[in-house]
């Protein structure tokens, strides 16, 4: 809040109760890194890295095994490379830089650190100048066996050599072009450059020998220790090159589409040609073959597998990777590029066989693993890096404390559904590290709703990120894509033996399948399913396959209102007769709005066998047990005609907008002043008062307001229904409570029903089939009309009410019906608690007012203190469309802290945040990505692991290290910096450092520092069920508007006095 003048004091015991139980911290990204662009594996640790073209850093070992950096310059990391068994890491960026980073430890937990840095200077050429620095780019890394050289290749053509620990140049050690050209036969020059340095390979068994690839054919081994070409080859234009394990055979691919394999001729320092040279998907022109393994095995047949190499004229848009051993050969066809790849097997030098486990293929959109010692070679399931993005999210959703039994019942539902035929039973063979966090006290569950029908259940218990369990909704309905599947796969030839490997689809059949709310009850494992197209689907979990038919009822909204007509898409039609349903949640009723509008709220109460759910058109109450509607209530206002064209008929619609809104604002300017003189006349009044009094005394102690002006009531998609609720609280009048429901719209009108609602006996779940029936108790309109974001009834401790089940089951404290009840209603511009059953205001904090910010998300959370187990207070967290995150104390509304949360530019990661229960958050900060966060001091999920490394660290080595590391908490998002000055042997000043994810409690509270975003600068999501028009405007404010603030700011400056807001 801003101030004046200060006010007295804080209570400082306040202020220290409020670090027991606020902290705010970036604590772990979920999902699968944006725009991935670099692969590397250390086989002696297992664990694997990934760049990113935003020049992020992640490594991943065991599940809860993370680790995370970011480069300072955010450029495209193009190669990665492991010190075998050291935890360090060289990584490559398109400037052609250098950087190692390494895992090191401070009190028990490791973290990773950029150490050093290094670039290539440019050549001197003949002039005294400098060459292009396009000669001097890096093209490609090796690193020797022995771990302390990497060997550089350049686009000129010279490879230089590189003391790893140092990263310096080893003076007298270069090989330029000119040397290799002089050990080639005069005959086979043909007076050609050699061209860049296309690959370089290091020999198992003899760290000395160097395998250097030249880009137009010119293979050579050069010798280190004698400084001599030891061999050379003559190819074809050169992609990749693969050495085997003995050494003497050597294979390389080609950019057309063929691959040679060459033996060593111990008569002979020349070959001229291959032992075997083929195209596989020849004899048409093919693609280049990018990248090529050659992998030998103890049982005989050795591996080769590939990257590319299609028909070009048939298949040259497919992602593939062909497997080949002895006769058998499967084209692995993906949706998305591929980046890289690699298998894992025996790197020991003793071994005489590579023996192949597995192989890892990284893609732009996800992270492929098989299992190549299962006959077909299927895929292993990812305990994370799951692509959550495999169908585009639109909505998302927590369920905290899942009870035990649904737990096992859902997970079991999954492992049913996962396994194909063939599946793998090997595990996964990234295993490296040690996960030290404890196990998790509760179990949470992560929903997110997809644009293909399907919602995801995802354990977010812990760091990873795991996938339980898909429901797919689209088999209720009838949609071509059957027939389209079915065509596709007639026409598929037999060659190429492609195989469809991976989950990432991004297309989705029929946009009216998009999921737009899900509601689930983790007592009675019942939830609710709502769609773009109207559709809202009740359903319940089934531990066995069910055939049955599925009820379907409608609703109509508008109420035979006369003058609508719905312009948008039609409804889904759903499927008729028995339907064979496997196991997990299987539908039991569909009910459908009318017009078929996507939903925008929806609440279920089990307890009550009673769903609510809105759309832009109105709300409707339906009892599920007898399958009837009880409510339908239109919320439209007269001029509300683009409700009525939906959201895929919006571009149609759009010439005519534009004509409305110049309209609009040629009309205001016009009658701008005589509108303002006839409206909210007393409004005026009171702010023309308060202006022209100046008394001091009252600003010494009331924070500076903002002018709000009072939202038209004739606005369009006001009547959009935001939020829904049921309470069993006091509205009739104050001696009996009794179940009722609540809605709210976007002009701020609250709506609240009375239910009479059968009671069932005592020991009977089902309640009587008698009817439920509602009567309109209260009618609310708030003053300003801004949108209801949300609702909640306190109980007479001011403690929200409790979950369906929860108080009836003892599982949580039966709520205070003695004293008065208060609800609590939050709209876009201010926080306000009303008494219950009068529903006159208590207290109120205008956020809109104080901070100039609108709100976009709230949740009650409960926060738990460091320091006393049994001390907990239930607070209000707020996100804004400046992407800050405040907290306010219930029932006072008084702000305790706020925090930086969200870039504001990034609208879809503030439309797709989502609050825990206990304090913790997530919001998307790419298409694939989510930033977790925690906001309480005690409940934080973040990486603590350790990894087993053994290098020599001496006072050499420490020298050359960056004097300041910064370490950020995450490579994307908006992560806090924390300098971590090094002591003499290298290691973090344990004064100075903590976890590489955390920050103090004090530093956070009182000064949260961010940058902005690696990736989301330049990202859109498909948060179609949450962007409002709203976060847009926030966005994309008129000049006039913006003209208006700056007038409003400036009259704040000049006037000390306050402006008062109704």
């Amino acid at each position: 809040m801003k101030f004046r003048f200060r006010r007295q004091g804080a209570d400082p015991q306040r202020e220290k109760l409020k670090q027991e139980l606020f902290a705010f911290n970036k604590t772990v990204e979920h999902g699968f890194p944006n725009q991935p662009s670099a692969l590397a594996f250390d086989p002696q640790l297992r664990i694997m890295a990934i760049g990113t073209r935003s020049g992020a850093v992640k490594i991943y070992g065991a599940p809860g095994v993370e680790f995370t950096g970011l480069h300072r310059d955010a450029a495209t990391v193009t190669q990665m490379h492991f010190l075998p068994g050291q935890g360090r890491l060289l990584t490559l960026l398109d400037d052609s830089s250098l950087h190692l980073w390494e895992i090191v430890h401070h009190n028990g937990c490791a973290h990773l650190e950029e150490a050093l840095g290094f670039q290539l200077p440019s050549r001197p050429g003949f002039d005294g100048a400098s060459a292009p620095s396009s000669l001097t780019r890096v093209t490609v890394v090796l690193l020797v066996a022995a771990g302390d050289t990497a060997v550089l290749g350049t686009e000129g053509g010279s490879v230089f050599f590189l003391n790893v620990t140092t990263l310096t140049l080893l003076e007298g050690q270069t090989l330029s072009p000119d040397e290799v050209l002089r050990s080639v036969p005069d005959e086979c020059r043909c007076g050609k450059a050699l061209g860049p340095v296309e690959s370089l390979q290091g020999h198992l068994q003899e760290p000395t020998k160097i395998l250097v690839g030249y880009s137009r054919g010119l293979l050579v081994i050069w010798n280190q220790a004698t400084q001599c070409v030891d061999h050379v080859f003559l190819g074809n234009q050169l992609e990749s090159l693969c050495w085997g394990r003995g050494g003497g055979t050597i294979v390389s691919s080609h950019s057309d589409g063929s691959y040679a394999i060459w033996s060593m001729d111990a008569g002979s320092s020349l070959t001229l040609q291959p032992t075997v040279a083929t195209t596989p998907y020849g004899p048409f022109p093919c693609k280049a073959i990018n990248k090529i393994l050659w992998r030998n095995c103890e049982s005989g047949g050795h591996f080769i597998i590939f990257s590319g190499g299609m028909p070009r004229a048939s298949y040259g848009d497919r992602h593939c990777v062909s497997v080949l051993q002895a006769e058998t050969l499967v084209t692995l066809d993906f949706t998305s590029r591929i980046i890289d790849f690699f298998t894992v097997h025996s790197t020991r030098p003793e071994d005489e066989f590579d023996n192949p486990q597995a192989l890892a293929v990284l893609l732009e959109e996800e992270l492929v693993v098989l299992d190549l010692q299962t006959p077909g070679w299927p895929a292993v399931p990812a305990p994370y890096l799951a692509p959550l993005h495999s169908s585009a999210i639109t909505c998302s959703a927590h369920v905290a404390n899942v009870p035990a039994k649904l737990w096992a019942r859902i997970v079991s539902a999954g492992e049913q559904q996962s396994p194909q035929p063939g599946s793998s039973t090997s595990s996964w063979p990234i295993t490296g590290g040690r996960n030290l966090a404890q196990e998790p006290s509760q179990r949470g569950l992560l929903l997110t709703g997809h644009e293909d029908g399907t919602v995801r259940f995802w354990d977010a218990s812990g760091v990873a990120l795991r996938p339980l369990y898909k429901l797919n909704t689209a088999g209720l309905f009838q949609t071509d894509c059957e027939h389209a599947d079915s065509l596709a796969q007639a026409a598929e030839d037999d060659w190429p033996p492609f195989r469809k490997v991976g989950c990432f689809d991004p297309y989705s059949d029929d946009p009216r399948l998009g999921v737009q709310k899900v509601a689930l009850c983790k007592y009675t494992a019942q939830m609710v399913v709502a769609g773009t197209a109207g559709q809202v689907l009740v359903l319940e979990l089934s531990d066995v396959p069910e055939e049955q038919a599925v009820s379907v009822a409608s609703v109509d909204l508008l109420q035979d209102r006369e003058g609508f007509t719905w312009k948008g898409h039609e409804r889904l039609s759903p499927r008729t007769g028995p339907l064979l349903w496997p196991v997990g949640f299987q539908p039991r009723v569909l009910v459908q709005c009318l017009p078929p509008a996507a939903v925008t709220a929806v609440t279920l109460h089990t307890e009550w066998s009673l769903v609510a759910f809105g759309t832009s058109h109105g709300f409707g109450l339906f009892d599920y047990q007898r399958k009837s509607p009880v409510l339908a209530r239109c919320t439209l206002h007269p001029n509300d005609s683009l409700a009525m064209e939906g959201p895929l008929s919006r571009v149609k619609s759009l010439k005519k907008s534009l004509r409305q809104s110049f309209r609009r604002i040629r009309k205001s300017r016009v009658s701008g002043k005589k509108r303002a003189a006839n409206a909210n006349s007393k409004l005026q009044e009171a702010n023309a008062q308060l202006a022209e009094q100046a008394c001091p005394h009252d600003v010494e102690m009331t924070p500076v307001q903002r002018r709000i002006e009072p939202r038209s009531a004739d606005d369009s998609l006001s009547g959009v229904v935001r939020c829904l609720y049921f309470a069993d609280t006091f509205l009739r009048d104050a001696a009996h409570h009794g179940p009722t429901m609540w809605a709210g719209t976007n002009s701020g009108s609250v709506f609240a029903y009375a239910l009479e609602v059968p009671v069932a006996a005592t020991g009977v779940e089902k309640r009587p089939e008698r009817p439920v029936e509602a009567v309109l108790g209260k009618e609310v309109q708030l003053m300003h009309r801004a949108p209801v974001v949300a609702i909640a009834v306190l109980d007479g401790r001011g403690r929200p009410l409790p979950e369906p089940y929860e108080a009836s089951r003892d599982l949580a404290q039966a709520p205070d019906m003695q004293g008065g009840h208060a609800v609590l209603i939050a709209s876009e511009e201010q926080f306000k608690v009303f008494t219950l059953p009068k529903v006159s205001a208590k207290t109120k904090f205008k956020l809109t007012a104080h901070e100039g910010c609108r709100v976009r998300k709230v949740a009650l959370a409960t926060f738990a203190s460091v320091a006393c187990e049994d001390y907990a207070e239930t607070c209000l967290a707020c996100l804004t469309n400046l992407g800050d995150v405040h907290v306010f104390s219930v029932p006072g509304l008084r702000p305790q802290v706020h925090y930086s949360c969200i870039r504001k530019e990034d609208i879809s990661g503030i439309a797709s945040c989502v609050f825990t229960r206990h304090g913790q958050g997530f919001y998307l900060i790419s298409p694939s990505e989510f930033e977790r966060f925690s906001l309480s001091a005690r409940n934080i999920t973040e990486p603590l692991c350790s990894l087993d490394i053994s290098w020599p660290r001496d006072d050499t080595q420490a020298s050359y290290r960056l004097q300041e590391s910064p370490k950020l908490s995450q490579a994307n998002g908006t992560p806090s910096i924390i300098l971590a000055p090094q002591s003499h042997d290298g290691s973090p000043d344990p004064a100075h450092s903590k976890g590489a994810d955390t920050l103090e409690p004090s530093e956070a509270i009182l000064s949260p520092t961010s940058i902005d975003s690696a990736t989301s600068a330049d990202t859109t999501l498909d948060t179609t069920g949450d962007v409002t028009v709203e976060d847009v405007k926030d966005f994309l404010g008129s000049s006039e508007e913006s003209e208006k603030n700056l007038r409003n700011l400036a009259e704040d400056e000049a006037r000390a006095c306050t402006i008062l807001i109704k």
